[in-house]
């Protein structure tokens, strides 16, 4: 992959004169990088530890001493719309987890009443954290390199998140058939704590321009109740209706200012 990324820099940097500095800086970033990244593997142990954060920094750096040359042109809607299908296929796992709840109350024959409790709010949660993210289109909140950044970095909690929450599923699920050995809290914190992370970070990369005093303060007393279901009975029909409560206060608020042609 990084190989094919330096061809592709060398590339551009044949083809365009006025942004061949630039192409050059990050040929020349990422094959350093990835060179001490090769090297790393033959550090001691605590020495290759501190030496994978300093890699990581220096990865985040080329891409800003490179563009600090001269930015790049690139493509804002098309950017956002890598990062939504990413998303959206995360969050398809979660209704394949909803959906196993469904097979195994059907082959178990025990327990039902609690896993289809499960699966509706699964699918009720993951609705509304597709609702949420794609409610506001998200390239017209980056326009330059520093804000193209944090909507790039903000994403890794976000797909952390996506994911964390259909394995928060399927532990909801293996704890109401009686198969984990998990902790009741500990098991409740899988599930609560990824769509805690998700709200906050889409409101943050997107939601947070677009909403008013109301809403903002709805969507972050819903993330609260949501973290505080943890210690609840009853956890995935809470946060379910903490997300429903947001996306009903988010939705109304939307349509009155489009209505008021905002």
């Amino acid at each position: 992959m990084r190989l094919a990324l330096v061809a592709q820099w060398l590339r551009a940097a044949v083809s365009d004169t006025d942004l061949r500095a630039t192409a050059l800086r990050y040929a020349a970033g990422i094959t350093i990088v990835q060179m001490l990244w090769i090297a790393r593997l033959f550090l001691p142990e605590t020495i290759g530890f501190i030496g994978f954060f300093v890699l990581v920094a220096a990865e985040i750096s080329v891409p800003i001493w490179a563009e600090s040359h001269g930015p790049t042109p690139w493509n804002a809607h098309h950017i956002a719309e890598r990062y939504g299908l990413f998303t959206l296929i995360l969050l398809g796992e979660s209704i394949l987890a909803s959906a196993n709840s469904i097979v195994e109350a059907i082959d178990e024959g025990h327990h039902i009443p609690d896993l289809i409790t499960i699966s509706v709010s699964g699918l009720i949660i993951a609705a509304g954290m597709w609702w949420l993210y794609f409610s506001r289109e998200h390239h017209e909140h980056f326009t330059g390199l520093r804000s193209s950044l944090t909507f790039g970095y903000i994403h890794y909690v976000i797909f952390a998140a996506a994911g964390a929450f259909s394995a928060g599923i399927e532990v909801a699920i293996g704890s109401a058939a009686g198969h984990g050995e998990t902790p009741p809290v500990a098991a409740a914190a899988t599930l609560t704590v990824p769509v805690a992370l998700f709200v906050i970070c889409v409101w943050a990369v997107a939601l947070r321009y677009a909403l008013g005093p109301l809403a903002t303060g709805v969507l972050l007393a819903g993330v609260v109740i949501v973290g505080a279901s943890t210690f609840l009975p009853g956890t995935a029909p809470v946060i379910g209706s903490s997300i429903g409560m947001i996306v009903a206060t988010i939705a109304t608020e939307l349509r009155t200012g489009e209505d008021a042609g905002l």
